[in-house]
């Protein structure tokens, strides 16, 4: 199995725990809970930001000094409804019990206390086509540029229909040469539906020193260290992901892989 391609630990608890250092980068970490009524689960911001995402399911969240309540809404994520999320700034810590079965994402780079705790969504997020034909996407921003509730988190969510494309046209986002280019590193956490299909990811650099081909299935987190990224969801199996994004700016700018760059206009 590539490093790139990280499958889960089990079925209940925490299954992902994907720190910078087992990433070896920099910047983003990513954790993944799947919880059943009653189970509580208690973590440290460190110097951390979080956002938590409630991906499926409820759970009642504290957080930061703070009692947020019960969070969550959709109870499978191909509903495709707005998630709930609370962010978190470095330096606290959050608790949740599930009060249904539930998965709650962690996502997590470097914070520097420049942003207050906060609910975000599911008011503001609105489902939003993205490309078209067989590139045709649906995105739920839930913390990118234009929302200004990070030091250093990008937060999206993308479902990809059946037989079509997703980060596609092939870009990068692997120099710091801003406004070119922003070195952003990324992680997907995929699910299938029907569960039991697969997608697949490609993750390659121009130069093809680093080219990987990954079939990835319901719960697989893929690392993005640098390069092109393309996700493939074949004709019966509609694809979700989840991706984190981070760098020393919170910025995203790309620049398309050669042979598909006038694709993007």
């Amino acid at each position: 199995m590539t490093d790139l391609l990280r499958k889960p630990f089990g079925t209940h608890g925490k299954v992902h725990e994907i720190t910078p250092q087992a990433a070896g980068w920099r910047y983003v970490g990513f954790g993944l809970y799947r919880l059943r009524p009653g189970d509580v689960v208690s973590e440290q911001t460190g110097d951390t930001e979080v956002i938590l995402v409630v991906v499926e399911g409820k759970a009642r969240f504290t957080g930061a000094g703070q009692d947020w309540g019960e969070l969550g809404e959709r109870m499978d994520v191909f509903e495709k409804t707005p998630p709930h999320s609370l962010y978190l700034p470095n330096g606290t810590d959050w608790t949740a019990e599930a009060t249904t079965n539930c998965v709650i994402a962690v996502c997590a780079a470097p914070g520097t206390g420049g942003h207050a705790a906060r609910k975000v969504g599911p008011e503001g997020i609105e489902l939003t086509q993205r490309g078209e034909g067989t590139n045709t996407r649906y995105i739920n921003n839930i913390a990118m540029e234009n929302e200004d509730y990070c030091d250093s988190l990008l937060v999206t969510e993308v479902f990809t229909p059946a037989g079509n494309w997703s980060s596609f046209p092939s870009h990068r986002h692997d120099e710091d040469d801003f406004p070119n280019i922003t070195y952003l590193e990324e992680t997907y956490y995929h699910r299938l539906n029907p569960a039991d299909g697969f997608a697949v990811q490609r993750v390659y650099t121009d130069d093809l020193l680093l080219d990987e081909t990954m079939a990835v299935h319901d719960g697989d987190v893929t690392l993005v260290p640098r390069g092109h990224h393309p996700c493939g969801a074949p004709y019966g199996f509609e694809l979700y992901y989840l991706n984190v994004m981070a760098g020393p700016l919170r910025k995203w700018r790309f620049i398309a892989a050669p042979p598909v760059a006038h694709l993007m206009k």
